[in-house]
């Protein structure tokens, strides 16, 4: 056993696969079914890939979560090598994953500490990069640990959707129901708390809800620093772009990273997808 401390997330972190391999973080993948094809996310299927396939197809993909049995083998294989394990996953209230990797601890002997994020894509990516960083600082597992439930409430999540069809056909509506009035030209900006989605505002032109989207960070960040800034978008990149110079305006730096939402949130959001997180201290 030489190194101290392994992270591992999932495929709905959306991070960079080129990132997450060079800070040596561990990437579960969830699974996308197009009817009876199975896709890992990240793996089979890029968010490049995944959007014309969405495009294309007839009836609505699902997502599944990682098997215990998939964590169990991860878990396994980096305790040969690693005295601790901290696992960060998609918030319970959205997905099975957490449970997944819960139920994998109880089948392997050794040090690991499951965490919901209680966050969604790039504020999962947030959460992840901190917790290695306070790795590479030489912080211990517990400190860690404890740590990261403060990370997790200063993480903020704002996202707008294109259309509201996926969100409402893959049931992942939560409190966003209120807005289903007029699902046709209503652009929701939606709010990550507690791990589930909120209704933050309702406009009806995207380049209004970005605004709103740099708006809220503004309130949000209002006293505070910003740590960390994260842009993402699902096959909207010319809007994400316009995203990120609103919040280089605004806050007089830009993303620390440009994402791509990938296939399991996808699924869920739709294309045309713009959002940013921020981590504040």
């Amino acid at each position: 056993m030489g190194k101290r401390i392994a992270i591992v997330t999932d495929s709905t972190a959306d991070l960079p696969p080129e990132a997450a391999q060079e800070l040596g973080i561990t990437v579960v993948p969830l699974t996308v079914n197009f009817g009876q094809q199975q896709y890992l996310d990240g793996v089979d299927l890029s968010s490049k890939d995944f959007y014309p396939l969405l495009a294309a197809s007839s009836t609505l993909p699902t997502s599944s979560q990682p098997s215990p049995g998939q964590f169990q083998a991860v878990y396994k294989r980096l305790l040969r090598d690693y005295e601790s394990i901290i696992s960060i996953h998609i918030s319970s209230g959205l997905s099975g994953t957490v449970n997944s990797a819960l139920a994998a601890k109880e089948m392997v002997t050794g040090d690991i500490h499951v965490i919901d994020s209680k966050s969604i894509s790039l504020g999962i990516g947030l959460i992840v990069l901190e917790a290695r960083e306070m790795v590479e600082k030489g912080l211990g597992t517990k400190e860690i640990v404890a740590s990261l439930e403060q990370v997790i409430k200063d993480t903020e999540v704002l996202f707008t959707l294109d259309t509201m069809e996926y969100l409402h056909k893959g049931g992942r509506i939560g409190k966003v129901a209120a807005i289903m009035g007029s699902l046709l030209n209503i652009k929701p900006i939606i709010r990550v708390v507690d791990g589930i989605y909120i209704p933050a505002a309702k406009v009806r032109r995207q380049d209004i809800a970005l605004q709103e989207i740099v708006n809220q960070m503004q309130t949000l960040a209002a006293g505070k620093d910003i740590k960390r800034l994260v842009v993402a978008h699902g096959a909207a990149e010319e809007a994400a772009a316009r995203l990120a110079r609103q919040l280089q305006g605004a806050f007089g730096r830009g993303p620390d990273l440009f994402m791509s939402v990938g296939p399991v949130i996808g699924v869920h959001t739709g294309p045309g997808t713009v959002g940013a997180a921020m981590l504040l201290k």
